[in-house]
């Protein structure tokens, strides 16, 4: 047989073999959704998995509904990626989990820009840590104060008030505790149950939760939503680098940013779905208050290394892009 020929068939056999080992390269992906399967975040966690093909690695999707499990099996190597909110994978990444603090993204106009630039290849080794690499965080929702008592609508009334603090978060426990109010230890499982039969007075929560953990039944008939963004949370998805091709990370990021749009219109729907009745809009003035009261609550994280400066500064330098005019803006403590 012609060489030319033979060392043609070889290159082309050790192609297809390598190829095929690539394609056949199994990775457990644990994500968190309380829904179960069927639920907005394992279903975005599918539409990876597909593009994940490409990239040579097929994705086995493990849904949990305990987002506790999901980041102590891939701490422990039992799942080589994890889906879950960043408040929870600050652990993994102070960074990208400094995402999800008080005040810092105003709006989802404001979420859509930080999160392009995150997906920019020139930010990649700010979502390494260790061997962990956050590779993709998708918009959850603004966090809503859900109250059983519509006069609480000003900080000073909520002294006294029993408010839901998340076990994990030691940074919402302390922000409780600055406004008068009672932190009452809660995880993600039981929180809305808490809520719901009275054990708490006050909970922080994305519209995606109001049916889910059929949150109406602790706003009853005297509750509201106050309509103001506390802060945005996230879903990001954390892997263990050393088990997944050099460059897989970036193009989740970048898969996951082009899902943007399609998460937001979850977030409506879900938004939507809230009782007309129970939304309650802030005075200017207050929306104002709130917003340094975050501000100061951030400065105080930062300084008990509970949230990550450098994403404080960006953040702080998206919101002065967006609208130089504010007071931050030009504050001798600026973030």
């Amino acid at each position: 047989m012609n060489k030319k020929l033979i060392t043609l068939l070889s290159l082309t056999t050790a192609f297809f073999a390598n190829l095929g080992h690539a394609a056949g390269m199994e990775r457990v992906l644990c994500v968190w959704d309380p829904i179960g399967k069927a639920g907005p975040i394992a279903t975005q966690m599918e539409d990876l998995k597909l593009a994940a093909v490409s990239w040579g690695v097929k994705l086995d999707v493990k849904v949990l509904s305990d987002e506790r499990v999901v980041a102590e099996q891939l701490k422990a190597g039992q799942c080589d990626a994890g889906g879950m909110t960043g408040m929870r994978a600050r652990e993994f990444n102070s960074f990208t989990g400094t995402l999800d603090s008080l005040g810092s993204i105003p709006s989802y106009d404001h979420a859509k820009i930080v999160l392009r630039y995150l997906s920019d290849p020139k930010m990649s080794k700010l979502m390494v840590a260790g061997n962990y690499e956050v590779a993709g965080v998708t918009p959850l929702g603004a966090a809503y104060l859900f109250t059983n008592d519509r006069t609480v609508d000003t900080v000073s009334e909520m002294a006294g008030k029993k408010v839901a603090a998340m076990d994990f978060d030691k940074a919402q426990a302390i922000m409780i505790e600055s406004v008068g109010a009672s932190p009452v230890t809660v995880s993600i499982t039981n929180f809305g149950a808490m809520f719901n039969n009275g054990s708490v007075d006050i909970i922080g929560a994305p519209a995606l939760a109001y049916e889910v953990f059929e949150l109406y039944k602790g706003l009853g008939d005297n509750g509201a939503v106050v309509n103001f963004s506390m802060l945005q949370v996230t879903g990001q998805i954390v892997l263990r680098q050393d088990r997944f091709p050099e460059g897989f990370g970036q193009k989740a990021r970048e898969f996951v940013f082009g899902q943007f749009d399609k998460a937001m219109k979850t977030i409506q729907v879900a938004t939507d779905s809230i009782d007309d009745k129970y939304w309650m809009d802030l005075p200017s003035k207050d929306k104002e208050g709130y917003s340094e009261m975050f501000r100061q609550a951030r400065l105080k994280m930062r300084s008990e290394n509970l949230y990550n400066g450098k994403m404080l500064s960006f953040l702080s330098k998206v919101r002065c892009q967006k609208d130089p005019s504010l007071a931050e803006c030009t504050a001798k403590d600026r973030e």
